[in-house]
């Protein structure tokens, strides 16, 4: 993407054609072998789908986890997000299962409502879209996009945990009503495979209904593109709710994970002029769908949806680490000591970075940022 940047084209003037989406497959699974290489833990990838503009090209992480597991030795992985309103709930069950199987364990369990109605309303058959900045149905499609969401994963655990399992509730009926078998009709439904491995569950939290769902119900919760104070805010609150609904405390950093941007130059300034046209363009594409909402406005509370911030802006509100390998050290230990960090996935490529940039990138995280931390216990450390 040469032309990346805050200006022109707009996105949606952008058509990337088949042997460039394809291109982009062949290079993740070598940044997913490379992850390996370099003994990350976890390597993310995301669900989306139509995207021609060419952000965000894979659609099936879980087929493309099979195939990354296959080349791969011991890195885990997983999907931020697997977005379930575009899937049959049991499907994805089944799906996940086979690939946490085959993987022997390696399998993560990453779920998100969904980013852009242009994704979620063609999967669902017109069912079921979700609220954006630029959907003027918004309210009451995100009100159905929680609903379906939240009894979709009761639909998921039930199948992945129990050997039979029925769910009748408003959106769905399975199995349903009158289903004829062998004299009989079907009452329960078996998932096969389920999963031979225990299996993790982590859910993005950008709004206050989905911070008090995610505790309660017992998922690990994601945070991204937060203020930092909002981070430590929302942090500290789904400690309560868990110790709330689970009767017990949660340990410090436990169960809750920091997504963060980074660049890593030799200096500063070097890290400002190789960034910023791949953020700008990043906000260019998602500030219209009101992503930029966990930005601090000037008045100290969240910006209004639609902004589109700068690189100052990003820097200054720490979602955007960049700097000298012991500049994003210092600010990687700043989030540690502020959060008990425990789980840590970082963001390294953005629009118009080349996958050459991004394997460069990954290696001087690994050898040359990470290694200066200082965590009272290591984290997790992970690749998107």
């Amino acid at each position: 993407m040469p032309d990346a940047g805050a200006g022109p084209p707009a996105p949606v003037d952008r058509v990337y054609a088949q042997p460039a989406v394809w291109h982009a497959h062949e290079r993740m699974l070598d940044m997913g072998i490379r992850a390996d290489a370099l003994s990350y833990d976890i390597f993310w990838l995301t669900e989306h789908h139509f995207q021609y503009e060419g952000y965000e090209v894979i659609g099936n992480a879980i087929l493309f986890g099979a195939f990354l597991a296959e080349r791969t030795h011991r890195i885990k992985i997983g999907a931020l997000f697997n977005i379930v309103p575009n899937w049959h709930p049991l499907r994805l069950a089944e799906d996940f299962a086979t690939l946490h199987n085959f993987s022997h364990g390696r399998a993560i369990l990453g779920v998100g409502r969904g980013t852009v109605p242009r994704e979620t309303l063609p999967l669902s058959n017109g069912r079921v879209s979700i609220g954006s900045f630029d959907n003027p149905d918004s309210a009451s499609a995100d009100a159905t996009n929680r609903e379906v969401f939240e009894e979709s994963m009761e639909i998921i655990k039930l199948a992945l945990d129990q050997e039979r399992s029925a769910y009748h509730g408003r959106h769905f009926d399975l199995p349903p009503a009158g289903i004829p078998d062998r004299g009989g009709t079907v009452q329960t439904l078996r998932l096969l495979p389920r999963p031979n491995y225990p299996y993790e569950v982590w859910q993005a939290i950008t709004s206050p209904p989905t911070l008090e769902y995610v505790p309660r119900v017992g998922h690990g919760g994601v945070f991204w593109l937060q203020h930092h104070s909002f981070i430590e805010r929302n942090w500290d609150r789904y400690a309560e709710l868990w110790a709330s609904a689970h009767d017990q405390p949660l340990k410090p950093g436990d169960k809750r994970m920091l997504v963060i941007n980074v660049h890593v130059e030799d200096t500063f300034e070097k890290a400002k002029i190789a960034a910023r046209s791949g953020h700008d363009e990043f906000w260019k594409f998602l500030g219209p769908y009101g992503w930029s909402r966990g930005y601090m406005a000037e008045d100290g509370k969240p910006a209004k949806p639609g902004l589109i911030p700068t690189l100052e802006q990003s820097i200054e509100q720490k979602v955007w680490l960049i700097g000298s390998p012991q500049d994003v050290a210092e600010q990687l230990q700043f989030y540690i000591e502020t959060l008990s960090l425990q789980e840590l996935c970082l963001v390294p490529a953005f629009p118009g970075d080349t996958y050459d940039v991004g394997d460069e990138q990954m290696t001087r995280l690994a050898q040359e940022v990470l290694p200066l931390l200082q965590p009272s216990r290591t984290p997790v450390l992970q690749e998107a």
